[in-house]
């Protein structure tokens, strides 16, 4: 897959190719929505790979939207694409999948100076409380949250999930290393389930100062090519 993004500005990174990977364990279908689009990564893998799934993309960012419509015509792909902001859009549809790579670093984080990087990345842009609760709303029956989030925040996670009346079904925690903590939690949450909740394996991203062979597979599945927009 072929993707524009911005020289200067927010690039996606590894953690959406591993909420990629993650998502399509599942095996998304019906009306899907990717919250804080970007460039479109997310969305679009998963419509590449599955079809038949009718996608949806919102993100604040009139620049973010632009590219991911390009991103649209550039793999010849069906998109609605909207420009919003999700807390507040007035949607009119509800979703049996919505999934995001949603902006979590802690306001005493050092900010960058660049405003995109500032909304793509912080989470005063959406409060995870918000991103729950409307994500809640939103959902089918049924239906799955799948997202990416700092795993030291994981128990404010768990009580805001609570709160939402959204159930936590799956977590796989990531580490950079074996002896390394975990960093990024990769989560499915679920309307109306009465299942615990599952721990999956953990996922290593490298093993010394390569990509263990996970991550390589990963990669080689999601199989895209970043192209520079000014």
């Amino acid at each position: 897959m072929n993707l524009y993004q911005y020289k200067k500005g927010y690039r996606y990174t590894s953690d959406v190719m591993l909420l990629y990977d993650f998502a399509r364990f599942f095996r998304p279908r019906g009306d899907i929505l990717d919250v804080g689009c970007g460039c479109g990564i997310l969305g679009l893998l998963l419509k590449r790979d599955f079809p038949s799934i009718k996608l949806s993309a919102i993100d604040i960012q009139e620049e973010h939207v632009f590219l991911t419509l390009k991103n649209v015509q550039e793999n010849a792909l069906n998109a609605n694409i909207i420009l919003g902001d999700f807390a507040k859009y007035k949607f009119g549809d509800k979703f049996d999948f919505i999934v995001s790579n949603p902006p979590f670093y802690h306001e005493s984080t050092k900010k960058s100076e660049n405003e995109r990087l500032k909304i793509s990345r912080y989470a005063n842009s959406l409060p995870l409380k918000e991103f729950l609760f409307k994500s809640a709303l939103l959902m089918k029956p049924k239906g799955f949250l799948i997202f990416c989030y700092d795993s030291k925040q994981i128990e404010d996670i768990v009580l805001q999930s609570n709160e939402a009346k959204l159930k936590i079904c799956d977590i796989r925690f990531v580490h950079s290393k074996k002896d390394r903590d975990s960093s990024l939690a990769l989560i499915s949450a679920r309307k109306e389930s009465k299942s615990f909740a599952k721990i999956h394996s953990p996922i290593f991203m490298f093993e010394e100062n390569t990509y263990t062979k996970e991550i390589k597979e990963i990669f080689k599945v999601a199989d895209t090519r970043s192209m520079d927009w000014e």
